[in-house]
């Protein structure tokens, strides 16, 4: 299973890491009133609930929060795109926050931005992640992160929130050879 584990964030640091992103987030764009913020399934959807509620804190902005399970748009499905499945999100003309908690590969985040252009036309897409650990095999970068992790192809990048797992931590995992 795993023969190492060290822990790179605890619930204290992602606290303040959504803080951070949330601050990030509001000085680029010049306040967030047009927004909505997407959450990819499963720890994305929690990670953006957090920001949306940190943006709300700060300025004072409600801003819609939806998950979005990108399984059917992934390159690996063999059957084409379930677009009758999207959850219903006015996209059009306005700035979306795609959420993920680890960035890695960047098949997910290609895989939601294909679902997000099936809603419609934003104005722009940004994407905020907990976690960057490195190896990408597409040509996508995150706009905000957290934490950049360079990893070995046998680590592994885990992350429990509370939410989810009843903790706040993120995990380097060495698999055991």
């Amino acid at each position: 299973m795993w023969k190492n584990k060290t822990l790179l964030l605890d619930a204290e640091a992602i606290r303040r890491v959504v803080r951070r992103i949330g601050h990030e987030c509001l000085e680029r764009n010049r306040g967030l009133e047009d927004a909505v913020f997407i959450g990819i399934e499963t720890r994305g959807e929690p990670l953006a609930e957090r920001l949306a509620r940190q943006v709300d804190a700060i300025e004072g902005v409600k801003v819609e929060v939806y998950a979005l399970d990108v399984t059917a748009f992934r390159d690996d499905e063999k059957a084409a795109p379930a677009q009758s499945n999207l959850p219903a999100i006015d996209v059009d003309g306005k700035l979306v926050l795609l959420v993920d908690d680890v960035l890695y590969t960047g098949r997910t985040v290609r895989s939601a931005l294909n679902a997000i252009m099936a809603m419609g036309r934003p104005r722009a897409i940004q994407l905020a992640v907990l976690v960057d650990r490195g190896h990408r095999e597409l040509p996508i970068r995150a706009d905000y992160v957290g934490k950049n992790v360079p990893t070995a192809e046998r680590e592994d990048v885990a992350v429990e929130l509370l939410e989810i797992d009843g903790n706040d931590r993120v995990w380097l995992r060495e698999k055991a050879e």
